[in-house]
C-alpha cells in the first residue's frame, strides 16, 4: 500500500493530466465532505457526544491521520464492536465510580480509530495521544470477537491498557501525583534504553511492571495504574512472586546493577501502588481497588453486550 501523502501527490498529478482541453470545473474536490447520518452515527451521538462530550471517530479522515505511516481505515462492524466495547470497559466504569462530569471534564474528546497497523522504526504502535485530547487506536480490523485469540489480554495489550494509561497520564497532569512515587527506583530509569530491558522478570525485580515502566517515572506512574486495573489476581500475584528476592532468575550483566541483594522488586512495586491508591483517594476519590473490580467484572462480561443493536434510545433523546 502506498503512503498516503504519494496517494494525494497522484490524485493531484492525474487531475493536471485528464484535464486537457476540458472546461475546468469550478467546484474544488477538496472540501469538507457532508456525510448524511446512519443509524451508528446517532447512536454515537447519543452514547459519546451527549453523554460524554467525546468524538468517537471511525471514518478515515485525512486531516486527522499521520500521513507518516501507511493506514487503512476501520471496518464499519469492528468500529461498531469498538465502540460498545470501549463505553463498557472503559466509560461507564469512570462513569459509575466519578460520575459522568467526571468524564466530561477529564476524558480525551477525540477517539480515533484506525483499522490498520502502524510501525514505528520497526516497532508497533499499539496507540497514540495528542496533548490529552485525542486517542488513536490501531489494528481495529483484527478485531473479531468470534476468534478464540481476540480474548481479554487482546483487548487489554492493543487498546484498554493503552486507553488506561493515556488517561492517568490526563489525570495525573492535572492533580499531580507525590514526588514520593519518583524516588521509588530514582536510580534505575533507562530512559530512551529502556527498549532493551526485553526481559519481564529482570523488570519485575528491578521495580517496575514492564520495559517501558523503565523508560521515566511519568510512564512508570501509569503503567502501574494500567496494568494493576487490568489485571486478574492470578496474573498481578505472578508479577509479584517474580519480583520478590526469593525468586530465583539469572538477570542479563547489563542490569546486574540495578538488582542487588537489598533490592526486592516486590516491595517496590507495592511502594508504588500505595502511593498510588493514596493519590487516587485524595485527588480524586476513587477507589483504585473498586475501580479494579469493576474493570475485571466487566472484562468477564462484555460478551454479554448485544453488538448489532445500535438503536437510539428515543426517551433519551428527547432529553
Amino acid at each position: 500500500m502506498m503512503k498516503l501523502k504519494y496517494l494525494f501527490i497522484a490524485a493531484v498529478a492525474l487531475l493536471t493530466v485528464s484535464c486537457g482541453d476540458d472546461d475546468l470545473d469550478s467546484q474544488s474536490i477538496f472540501h469538507d465532505e457532508v456525510v448524511e447520518q446512519n443509524d451508528f452515527d446517532k447512536w454515537l451521538q447519543q452514547n459519546y457526544v451527549d453523554s460524554f462530550n467525546i468524538q468517537f471517530k471511525y471514518r478515515f479522515e485525512y486531516k486527522e491521520s499521520d500521513t507518516d505511516y501507511n493506514l487503512a481505515p476501520a471496518d464499519y462492524d469492528k468500529a461498531i464492536t469498538m465502540a460498545k466495547l470501549t463505553k463498557y470497559l472503559w466509560l461507564d466504569v469512570y462513569a459509575k465510580l466519578a460520575g459522568k462530569d467526571f468524564i466530561r471534564t477529564y476524558c480525551p474528546k477525540i477517539l480515533m480509530l484506525v483499522g490498520s497497523l502502524a510501525y514505528d522504526d520497526g516497532q508497533v504502535k499499539l496507540g497514540t495521544a495528542e496533548g490529552g485530547l485525542k486517542i488513536t487506536l490501531y489494528n481495529i480490523n483484527r478485531l473479531d470477537l468470534n476468534d478464540p485469540g481476540v480474548d481479554i489480554d487482546f483487548l487489554n495489550k492493543w487498546y484498554f491498557h493503552t486507553m488506561h494509561h493515556e488517561f492517568a497520564h490526563i489525570l495525573h497532569q492535572t492533580k499531580d501525583y507525590p514526588t514520593e512515587f519518583n524516588e521509588v527506583t530514582k536510580t534505575s530509569y533507562q530512559g530512551p534504553a529502556w527498549i532493551n530491558l526485553n526481559d519481564s522478570v529482570t523488570c519485575f525485580k528491578m521495580g517496575f511492571v514492564g520495559n517501558y515502566a523503565s523508560m521515566e517515572a511519568r510512564e512508570d506512574f501509569v503503567e502501574v495504574i494500567a496494568t494493576y486495573i487490568t489485571s486478574e489476581d492470578d496474573r498481578w500475584n505472578y508479577l509479584l512472586a517474580r519480583a520478590d528476592t526469593s525468586y530465583h532468575h539469572d538477570i542479563p550483566d547489563a542490569y546486574k546493577n540495578y538488582v542487588g541483594k537489598d533490592v526486592n522488586g516486590k516491595e517496590l512495586l507495592l511502594k508504588k501502588l500505595e502511593i498510588i491508591t493514596k493519590w487516587f483517594k485524595e485527588s480524586w476519590g476513587i477507589d483504585i481497588n473498586e475501580l479494579r473490580r469493576e474493570v475485571l467484572y466487566r472484562s468477564k462480561h462484555y460478551r454479554e453486550l448485544d453488538f448489532k443493536d445500535i438503536s437510539v434510545n428515543e426517551d433519551n433523546e428527547k432529553k
